[in-house]
């Protein structure tokens, strides 16, 4: 049986949200890809997953522009219908967001702002605005880390921001669990994808020495946590809400 749900992906061009987008539509969802500046990518994701028989497209979406989120949910609603006969969501996955990372004494008020902008106001303002659309019975995941956890050196405005899309995912799922959207994190662990520039799927070193502090020995790889997401918008956990699942490989228990 295939599913027609339509899902909304950010930063799904690349990473996790492209293993994300990927996932979802071998469940038979429709997608709508986001990007920021990756057009190329989130072109390839699309051209992959209607390669496989499924149905996407891609639109430009800077979730650290707040102000522009009027006019892209008016686009999309607008696409929505044009393409698929519905101007409804039933999936978001907030995924997109920047790593900064300094120590305290590095960290410049300029970054905080950025990072925070970006994370957790563009995080909220992005459910703000597309919560209209989002059908009775929804799904929100929100992309958090397995740093909001356990810590590692010059990582801590990055995971203040993610913790703070933790319990903003606990308190909306309160708020909007009467017109029955569950809302929940996963907190990915080190996992080789060009976020930081790459540093976990190309640095062999670091790769080696992360992988030594998982119970499973290895980093993870993006198809992993992308086929977590679609578990938890799946049917199959229908009573979950406002719940954090990580996906480390049990880093650093």
């Amino acid at each position: 049986m295939t599913d027609r749900r339509i899902a909304l992906v950010t930063g799904g061009g690349r990473g996790i949200g492209r293993s994300t987008a990927l996932a979802l539509a071998a469940q038979g969802t429709r997608v709508v890809v986001t990007y920021r500046s990756g057009a190329d990518a989130a072109a390839g994701t699309v051209q992959e997953i209607r390669a496989a028989g499924g149905d996407a497209f891609a639109m430009r979406l800077d979730i650290g522009d707040v102000g522009s989120f009027g006019t892209f949910t008016t686009e999309l609603a607008t696409t929505l219908r044009r393409r698929w006969g519905s101007s409804r969501l039933d999936v978001l996955v907030n995924n997109a967001g920047i790593g900064l990372f300094g120590r305290l004494e590095d960290v410049t008020p300029e970054a905080f702002d950025e990072l925070v902008g970006t994370n957790f106001r563009g995080t909220f303002f992005v459910i703000q605005a597309l919560v209209p659309l989002l059908g009775d019975g929804g799904r929100i995941i929100n992309v958090s880390t397995s740093l909001t956890r356990h810590i590692s050196p010059g990582t801590s405005v990055y995971s203040a921001s993610k913790a703070a899309v933790e319990v903003l995912s606990r308190s909306l799922a309160s708020e909007l669990g009467p017109r029955g959207i569950r809302i929940n994190t996963v907190a990915p662990g080190p996992s080789a994808t060009d976020f930081n520039s790459g540093a976990m799927r190309d640095d062999a070193g670091l790769r080696e020495t992360l992988a030594a502090q998982t119970s499973l020995g290895r980093v993870g790889d993006p198809q992993e946590i992308g086929d977590a997401i679609a578990a938890l918008a799946s049917d199959g956990l229908r009573w979950v809400t406002g719940e954090r699942l990580e996906v480390s490989g049990g880093a650093l228990l």
